[in-house]
């Protein structure tokens, strides 16, 4: 079945479905994304559309797909059929078309609109970042993405990189990246005096006027570190995502509890981007992305994501880019022997946030 005619037939479905719950509308148009194929249904003039949280499960059933997602889109419905093929997103091909990206720039992966999805963290918009998931979604495959896609775009001049990794597993293959700051920190009492670390060097570059080189610090499991002296690990944290965007250092942390008492504390104005990966109920979802309507307990998992950029109030759906082991030796390596290319190619327009 040709691309054309698969779409032709799920959209014949989805308008079918729909006529069985009195819901009078046709989709104009699809479009086909690693992971999914996405629908824009309209009403018919005049018509007005209903509540569709329960319609999921019967587009489901009638594209004998595994999970569907159905979403309002100002007067539209938004219907995404997950694929049977899903097409991994790898990062190389990606990095290769980068030219000119700004720095401190990291790639995400793959948008629903076939480009690569950016986050500047120097950006007033962005600042720090929170990765939200359950097991299985794919939230520390998306840390290593960030932190090579980093290492490959900057040279150690202008980025410091700062990995803590409590369970020891997600940087372990990262420890010879030229742009660490300091060894990948593995235990948690060792992750707390680091973030006092960076609480003074945020100080001394508030009163030197100073934020040069950016400093990135990614956290693979904020749960984790939270456990060890709590009360003084949240005050170091607030500290950082209050005033570490101004002296050029930036958070990006994982968890997998975004329901939790203190990541809720921290996660609830300090976080203007949220990536946020498959979670258990609508409930978590609101939680990790700071408002409702997502639809992240529908996600597939294993890499599929929304980022939720607070100050545009957008939300992007995107398949995170992938890298293998051997493919992070490669790169460690060849950042180790070979200087960064001067002329890089010009950034796609798919950056987040503002395009």
């Amino acid at each position: 079945m040709t691309t054309t005619t698969m779409l032709g037939y799920l959209a014949d479905q989805i308008e079918a479905a729909l006529a069985r719950h009195r819901i009078s509308g046709r989709v104009t148009g699809g479009s086909v994304g690693p992971r999914w194929v996405r629908f824009k249904v309209l009403p018919r003039r005049g018509k007005r559309l209903p509540e569709v949280s329960e319609l999921s499960d019967e587009l489901a059933a009638a594209l004998d797909a595994e999970n569907v997602r159905v979403a309002r889109q100002g007067a539209a419905l938004q219907v995404e059929v997950e694929r049977r093929d899903p097409q991994p997103v790898s990062l190389m091909p990606i990095l290769r078309g980068l030219r000119g990206a700004p720095p401190v720039t990291a790639v995400l992966g793959l948008a629903d609109d076939g480009l690569p999805l950016l986050v500047r963290l120097p950006s007033p918009d962005v600042g720090h970042a929170l990765v939200a998931g359950g097991s299985g979604s794919g939230k520390t495959t998306l840390l290593r993405t960030i932190a090579l896609s980093l290492a490959w775009t900057n040279p150690r001049e202008e980025l410091l990189l700062v990995l803590i990794d409590p369970k020891g597993q997600a940087f372990a293959d990262l420890g010879l990246l030229p742009q660490l700051a300091r060894p990948v920190v593995t235990q948690a009492d060792e992750g707390v005096e680091t973030l006092s670390g960076l609480v003074q060097l945020m100080e001394r570059r508030e009163r030197r006027g100073e934020s040069a080189p950016a400093v990135v610090v990614l956290i693979d499991e904020l749960t984790d570190l939270m456990i060890v002296r709590g009360a003084e690990t949240e005050r170091k944290l607030m500290q950082l995502l209050q005033h570490g965007h101004e002296a050029g250092i930036h958070v990006v942390a994982a968890t997998r509890e975004p329901t939790g008492a203190a990541i809720g504390s921290l996660a609830q104005v300090n976080f203007l981007v949220r990536l946020v990966g498959k979670v258990s109920s609508a409930r978590e979802a609101r939680a990790a992305a700071g408002r409702g309507g997502t639809g992240a307990e529908r996600l597939a998992g294993q890499g599929d994501f929304v980022a939720v950029a607070e100050a545009e109030g957008r939300l992007y759906r995107f398949q995170a880019a992938y890298v293998s082991e051997d493919t992070a030796a490669g790169m460690v390596m060849l950042l180790q022997e070979e200087p960064l290319p001067i002329d890089r190619p010009l950034l796609p327009s798919g950056a987040l946030p503002a395009r």
